[in-house]
Order: structure tokens, then sequence, then C-alpha cells
């Protein structure tokens, strides 16, 4: 398994040079509350069902409330092969006290 773990600053810097994947893996109830810009959502426990749709080359960084849930996200994924992944530590807590913003999803 092979992932690498990132801060809010490298993600911040990723969106703004890069062609990133952004999956948040939090609950619907938690996302409701807002979502890091750009991120699609796929629930943790749907990841196995959509990463078919996914290409799983294209760098991914997946994030959840506090980098637990990702963090079990990436293992799945890279032991399936993917191999550009990321997990954002700290998750969504972690963005926001660096001071970024959150959008609402729809």
């Amino acid at each position: 398994m092979s992932f690498r773990n990132i801060d809010a600053e490298a993600l911040a810097q990723l969106q703004k040079t890069g062609e990133i994947r952004l999956i948040d893996v939090r609950t619907d109830a938690e996302v409701a509350r807002g979502i890091i810009p750009g991120a699609l959502h796929i629930p943790l426990h749907l990841i196995p069902v959509k990463m078919n749709e996914m290409d799983g080359s294209v760098p991914t960084v997946i994030y959840c409330q506090s980098g637990g849930r990702s963090g079990q996200a990436c293992g799945f994924l890279s032991g399936k092969g993917w191999s550009d992944l990321s997990n954002l530590q700290g998750g969504i807590i972690a963005w926001v006290a660096s001071g970024n913003a959150l959008a609402q999803l729809g």
C-alpha cells in the first residue's frame, strides 16, 4: 500500500498548480455542513462501487472529517493499484483551521 499524507497547505498548492481529483468520503450529513471547493462527494462505503468509474492514474486527494476514513480509502485504493494517492492529514478540520473556505454541495 502506498499513499502519502499531505497537509492543508500542500492541498491548497495542488489545487492552484495542478490537475487533481479531490474526493470527500464523509457522510451526507457531514457534507451538508460544507465541502472543500471542487471536491467530489463519494461516501466511504461507496468507494469500492464507484472506483471503477474513475481513472486510477489521476492524482487524487481524499479527505474526511479528521483523516481516519480517508486513510482507509487511500489504503483500499492503493491496494487496487491506484498509484498517485494522497490523504489530507487532519481532514476538513485541518482545512478550516488553516483558514481555507468551504462551499456548499449542489
